[in-house]
């Protein structure tokens, strides 16, 4: 045992703090022993895939002898058509999170630093910190707005990397388009732009951007998509990236050769030229959130307005308690704790009846907290 303690980890993994992701439905039923167990805790999408894919998928299983396509032609092209770029311009990836992580492998050294305004997706910590990297945090505003000054005042002659998530997990707030421009013609050149838009399918506000125009332009960035979310494809793990060759060519040397496995590549190629499923997940979303909105609003509860396919629900101290009867009443969403945000909760959007269950057991919690608090009071 002690000629084991001796092997000796590298001192970078002291600041990296696991990714926790949401409790999976057979987890929680398992658990608490419950039938019913709706999840809005992931911004997955509710209605599942594509039909299109499901099928492809079904008639791809009898090539699974052999190895995936390294260089993922076919789903490039698919890519590349749908979005005005060329093969070129992308890379496909295991998820957008592997992603993060090549783009760190590529460009930081050990005390780089990275500017990623907080809170967001802890992923693009976890890949500074890989490397050795710094990690700038640059608060939202108190409305978890992004403040341009702010992310241009954290520039230094270390920055090697600017993280925006537009739409914002886990806040919905977004990047404007104007500010994007700006940030884009301020920054010194040797700075890249990691633009997430993995979310921009659900924005609907005029001003709002997904980054790729400024992709098509040859400016300094690269935007990050998924197949995670709009399309379906959670499980199958694929996401792409979207520059100017030469910073794709870069990416591409640190890329492990099979790292999207086939199923992931077809049912993607497929889902993508779905426009129906595309424009029916659209609609579902826009609906589901405005039911939301009006639920939290007649129950006085103050949230967020989102550009996403998720809402941040401030519930002050009884959120946790809050958030663990949900859970026990088979209702799983995000306590935001994971974020630093104690008194929230983030609750992905569901279909119309999952939205309904929500609402009606929150209704039913905070009651019963009211009617706690009055007997205390009268104490």
């Amino acid at each position: 045992m002690d000629k084991i303690n001796l092997i000796k980890h590298r001192k970078a993994l002291n600041h990296i703090v696991p990714y926790t992701p949401g409790k999976p439905l057979w987890e929680v039923q398992r658990e608490l022993g419950l039938t019913r167990v709706i999840k809005l805790a992931s911004n997955e999408n509710p209605i599942g895939p594509s039909p299109i894919a499901l099928e492809i998928i079904s008639n791809s299983l009898c090539e699974f002898n052999r190895y995936p396509d390294a260089h993922a032609v076919e789903l490039k092209t698919a890519i590349a058509s749908k979005l005005s770029l060329t093969a070129e311009q992308l890379i496909v990836t295991n998820g957008a999170d592997e992603l993060i992580t090549l783009i760190s492998e590529t460009y930081l050294e050990p005390d780089d630093e990275i500017i990623v305004p907080s809170p967001s997706f802890s992923e693009y910590d976890f890949g500074a910190h890989l490397m050795g990297a710094k990690v700038v945090p640059v608060p939202l505003d108190h409305e978890y707005q992004f403040n341009l000054d702010m992310i241009l005042s954290a520039v230094t002659d270390r920055t090697k990397l600017v993280y925006i998530c537009s739409p914002n997990n886990p806040t919905g707030t977004y990047f404007p388009k104007n500010m994007l421009e700006q940030l884009l013609q301020s920054l010194p050149n040797h700075i890249l732009v990691v633009f997430d838009s993995a979310y921009s399918h659900y924005a609907t506000n005029k001003d709002y951007t997904d980054g790729l125009e400024y992709v098509r332009s040859g400016y300094p960035i690269i935007v990050l998509q998924t197949f995670s979310k709009i399309y379906g494809l959670a499980g199958l793990r694929v996401g792409f990236g979207a520059a100017p060759e030469s910073i794709i060519q870069s990416i591409v040397h640190v890329k492990e050769p099979f790292n999207v496995n086939s199923i992931a590549q077809v049912a993607a190629t497929a889902a993508i030229r779905d426009q129906e499923h595309l424009e029916e997940s659209i609609k579902v979303n826009t609906e589901g959130r405005e039911q939301l909105y009006k639920a939290f609003t007649e129950l006085e509860l103050r949230f967020t307005e989102s550009m996403s396919n998720f809402i941040l629900v401030y519930l002050g101290k009884n959120a946790k308690e809050i958030y663990q009867q949900l859970l026990a009443h088979g209702v799983i969403v995000r306590y935001g704790d994971t974020w630093g945000l104690p008194e929230h909760i983030r609750i992905s959007i569901g279909t119309t009846e999952e939205n309904h269950i929500l609402i009606e057991e929150i209704s039913s919690i905070l009651l019963k907290l009211q009617l706690y608090n009055v007997k205390e009071e009268q104490k």
